[in-house]
């Protein structure tokens, strides 16, 4: 099957809701952005916050930034898929375009906070659940520091966080070890191609094979 037609094939079902969450410094965004170069088929929800940007973020790209009050305006209008409040900033998922994608046909990854997947996971009980994991709390603490956006008080207070969110990892579908990008992103496509050829996504189509 050429690349062009397994696309047409898959699309021919609706697409998969891969949530990718974990401990703050993780490695989350570097790894589903190197998933992303390898696949651009696939979606990702940009999502909103009322967080102030970080230097080389992009609006619309990395975030959608909002007021507090435009934000809880949105919240009760039901417009989040999910929502949370992560160390005093909200951030949330757009209902409308993670749905449309899906229901396209379309792939779609959200990388979203522990908070966030709990709340995505009494909507989408059909979706992947992926726990971005450090190799060790020595290394989480190094990367931590070494972003250099934090005072000590905030990063312990990460850290101190980081602890109480690993011990969620068992509520996931997959826990991958982000010792290494590369090797961590390979895992996750691995996982998204499995996950394509689930028998529950595909019998349908073996069905109508038979019917010919």
């Amino acid at each position: 099957m050429t690349a062009q037609k397994e696309e047409q094939f898959f699309k021919k079902e609706k697409g998969c809701l891969i949530v990718i969450s974990g401990p703050s410094c993780a490695g989350k965004g570097t790894v589903t952005e190197i998933v992303h170069q390898h696949c651009p088929d696939i979606k990702f929800s940009v999502s909103e916050t009322t967080r102030k940007p970080r230097p080389m973020e992009k609006e619309g790209v990395d975030y959608f930034y909002q007021s507090v009050e435009n934000f809880e305006k949105r919240i009760e209008e039901n417009m989040y898929l999910e929502y949370a409040k992560v160390h005093g900033n909200y951030y949330g998922t757009p209902r409308d375009y993670v749905e449309k994608m899906i229901d396209g046909g379309y792939d779609v990854i959200l990388e979203i906070d522990i908070q966030g997947a709990a709340q995505i996971r009494k909507t989408f009980k059909k979706a992947v659940y992926i726990f971005i994991a450090p190799p060790s709390m020595e290394e989480l603490r190094r990367r931590i520091h070494s972003r250099g956006t934090e005072t000590k008080e905030e990063m312990e207070r990460r850290l101190s966080c980081a602890y109480e969110e690993m011990t969620n990892a068992d509520d996931y579908s997959y826990i991958v070890i982000n010792e290494n990008k590369e090797t961590a992103a390979r895992q996750v496509r691995a996982i998204i191609t499995a996950e394509k050829c689930r028998t529950e996504r595909l019998i349908n189509h073996v069905l109508e094979i038979l019917k010919r």
